[in-house]
């Protein structure tokens, strides 16, 4: 049985690199950020944790951001994962396009689904808390076919 890849996820940071969201992200082979980064420095603490994966989000601006993608796909094992940081922009069907999952951010509100064979994933907002949301990461554990999500909430 092949080992298991556990990927961290995260969105919404909005240049607050919290000390619980490294914490909570230290072990994961890759990590995912989902836009709204907000500043290099988080990519660069996320990158000594793991190789990392981002996607610009919309207050992603500027020279440091120019260079970071709308969309990405992130290799998990047998699977692919399609990141984009808000889901109303999701322009192709993930289950046709053999994506077994889609990551997002923007909304800061947490949230694991699964429509037609397919996980949507949000993994909340790591970054200053909005309104009474939670402040959240979340993991994938990919085992095989397999893939188990949760949410991590953090403890700010």
């Amino acid at each position: 049985m092949a080992a298991s890849v556990v990927i961290g996820v995260l969105s919404d940071t909005h240049g607050l690199m919290r000390p619980e969201a490294l914490a909570a992200l230290r072990g994961c082979e890759r990590i995912i950020h989902a836009g709204d980064i907000g500043t290099p420095a988080v990519l660069d603490a996320l990158n000594a944790i793991a190789p990392t994966f981002a996607v610009r989000g919309n207050i992603d601006a500027g020279a440091w951001a120019a260079s970071l993608p709308a969309t990405e796909l992130v290799d998990a094992g047998a699977h692919l994962i399609h990141v984009l940081h808000d889901i109303s922009e999701l322009d192709i069907d993930p289950a046709e396009a053999g994506f077994a999952a889609v990551v997002f951010g923007h909304s800061h509100e947490p949230s694991i689904e699964r429509r037609a064979g397919v996980l949507y994933l949000n993994p909340g907002s790591a970054g200053p808390r909005r309104f009474k949301l939670p402040v959240t990461v979340a993991r994938i554990t990919v085992a095989g076919q397999e893939m188990h999500p949760e949410i991590i909430e953090l403890q700010v």
